[in-house]
């Protein structure tokens, strides 16, 4: 049988490097996408071979049409398939709206809205043409219920959510699955200088949530056994809506 493949954006830190781990742990090849930092990435790759499973790097800036499209059409000419991709790439600056950067809003819904297109787009046909497919996007409960300070993050998680909603009405049909994943305060870079403490007198379990639980909701997800599940959003938040 051949090796699928399963490409995630922004894998060399957080959610993005523990759901790379959890894939490989379960057979694929994964893909591993970073804009910037190297090093990590490549510890990310180093930690899945130790284990028993394959990966490589795979660079390019989701926000750039361009070199998205040179670096998926490459992924494209290894006759394994693409069978998982996760749209993980995401990016915070926060401000307040009415003094919020025109920069700071076009970075945030470029990363996550255009980043989705740019690496969706050449990927779905392959995956309509085999009749199978699994796309996780990884949106946030800002997504869902909204952030003061994160007006660009909420609409750009938002927006993903739309996306999410409308092309897995497109591909349902053909064996291609697409839902959204969106946590809630979990323990990465993400949340560092946030009021930790503070933030948590609200979520019902008093915990921040770890990238492995977010994991492994996106491994199954991109299972056979959840073949019946498509244009879902599942929070992942320690009941905090």
């Amino acid at each position: 049988m051949t090796q699928t493949r399963a490409l995630v954006t922004g894998a060399s830190r957080g959610i993005g490097a523990a759901t790379a781990r959890a894939l490989a742990a379960v057979g694929h090849h994964v893909l591993i996408n970073y804009r910037s930092s190297e090093d990590a990435a490549r510890e990310v790759v180093r930690q899945i071979e130790v284990s028993g499973g394959s990966a490589e790097l795979v660079p390019f800036d989701v926000a750039d049409a361009d070199a998205a499209g040179r670096a998926v059409t490459a992924l494209l000419e290894d006759p394994r398939p693409i069978a998982v991709l996760v749209n993980n790439a995401g990016v915070l600056r926060d401000s307040l709206l009415p003094v919020m950067k025109l920069d700071d809003w076009i970075l945030v819904t470029r990363t996550t809205l255009d980043g989705f297109y740019n690496v969706t787009k050449p990927l779905v046909m392959p995956m309509v043409r085999r009749r199978f497919g699994r796309i996780v996007n990884i949106s946030s409960v800002a997504g869902v219920a909204g952030n003061p300070g994160q007006t660009n993050y909420s609409a750009a998680k938002g927006g993903l959510i739309g996306a999410t909603r409308a092309l897995a009405r497109e591909v349902a049909r053909k064996g291609v699955t697409v839902n959204a994943v969106a946590p809630g305060l979990i323990e990465t870079d993400m949340i560092r200088g946030a009021p930790v403490e503070q933030i948590l007198e609200h979520v019902p379990m008093r915990r921040l949530g770890q990238p492995e639980e977010v994991a492994d909701l996106v491994v199954f997800l991109a299972s056979e056994k959840a073949a019946y599940i498509t244009g879902q959003v599942i929070g992942i938040n320690g009941g905090l809506m």
